[in-house]
């Protein structure tokens, strides 16, 4: 086992043999009778431990100390003072120099090598505590990533999922295909601007991820898949009693959703997105709509705001029960809603993007 390196720096060449003599038998030991020669020594080896004169001629012990501590190479190796003054201010001074302990001068030998033993174990324990911390983080940072990258991939398995049970709902419902997509598009164009404008804030503050509610909206006809084929596809008006089948689907789709948050014992924010806009987005303002008759601020923000994406898309689509309206047609059947079937503030900032909703339309009609 290769022994220590301690550097003893003293202008006294008999200090320097007393302390060489005393710590050669456990260290190996190098001497040198100036600050200058400290120097040069250091570019060649880094020791374990200094041993360092106060008072020397030119460059005293507190002004070596200083450029060692100013230096990367050098700032962390530790520092003993060795002098023959016994007073406080001294000692205090070397402490917040760097010093880690003082040994006075004349040298008694056995308490030359406990000193110098006791601060070589005490630095080794701190580099291996340094050692073992940064094990620690990097085992860390390591387990985060990976517990980051299995979060990430069991989120968008979620999604996946829920991307699918969605396209099956779309399947089933006819000619609506790209509806979802469309939707999403739309709502993403009327929650940004409701922020921009500081429309409904204290609501919107519980919305920041806004592409998180987004990506929930698609779950928000599943209820549909609860309702039959013939009353879903039927071309042609439905009687009273098939649209009032239609007419469960929110309730069928809270239902569905309720069964997917008992089955996912983790946070359910983006599910509860989803329920409500299952629920809620065939309410009216006016307490006309349904399931619930639920009426002006009764009605959730996010039901109010998909209530105009899903009936901009479903007048501009062609369905089996009717023709596509045009962008136009479709602008003025929802301003003429305002108040009535929709919100009056979120028809408002419609009319000022609708033609964002056209582009939409027009973009996810043609792929």
């Amino acid at each position: 086992m290769e022994k220590e390196i301690v550097i003893l720096v003293d202008d006294d060449i008999a200090n320097l043999k007393i302390g060489r003599n005393a710590l050669i038998s456990n260290y190996e030991v190098y001497t040198v009778p100036s600050a200058a020669k400290l120097f040069e020594l250091l570019a060649q080896i880094i020791p374990s431990i200094i041993l360092l004169d106060i008072n020397m001629p030119e460059t005293d012990g507190y002004e070596t100390i200083k450029i060692l501590k100013a230096q990367p190479e050098t700032a962390e190796i530790p520092v003993i003072f060795l002098t023959g003054k016994s007073d406080v201010e001294s000692e205090l001074e070397g402490l917040k120099l760097g010093a880690i302990d003082y040994i006075s001068k004349p040298f008694a030998t056995d308490l030359l090598n406990k000193r110098v033993e006791l601060h070589l174990s005490l630095e080794r324990q701190q580099r291996l505590l340094k050692a073992k911390d940064a094990e620690l983080r990097g085992f860390n940072e390591n387990l985060q990533q990976m517990v980051e990258i299995k979060t990430r991939n069991i989120f968008n398995l979620q999604i996946s999922i829920l991307r699918t049970i969605a396209d099956l709902v779309e399947r089933r419902d006819g000619d609506t295909g790209g509806h979802i997509l469309r939707t999403q598009g739309y709502l993403r164009i009327l929650l940004d601007a409701m922020t921009r404008l500081n429309l409904y804030p204290e609501q919107m503050k519980e919305y920041k991820d806004s592409e998180f509610i987004i990506i929930s909206s698609q779950l928000h006809d599943v209820g549909k898949i609860a309702i039959d084929d013939s009353i879903l596809r039927k071309p042609g008006s439905l009687t009273v009693q098939e649209f009032n089948e239609i007419k469960k689907h929110p309730i069928f789709g809270g239902e569905i959703i309720d069964t997917m948050m008992g089955n996912i014992p983790s946070d359910n924010d983006f599910l509860l997105y989803a329920k409500i806009f299952a629920e809620t987005h065939h309410e009216k303002w006016d307490g006309s709509g349904y399931p619930t008759g639920a009426k002006n601020e009764e009605i959730p923000l996010l039901g109010r705001v998909m209530a105009v994406a899903d009936v901009y898309d479903a007048l501009v689509s062609k369905r089996p029960y009717k023709k596509p309206f045009s962008h136009e047609d479709a602008v003025k059947i929802i301003s003429s809603g305002s108040g009535t079937h929709f919100d009056p503030l979120i028809a408002h900032v419609f009319e000022q993007v609708s033609n964002e909703f056209r582009s939409i339309y027009e973009e996810k009609a043609a792929s």
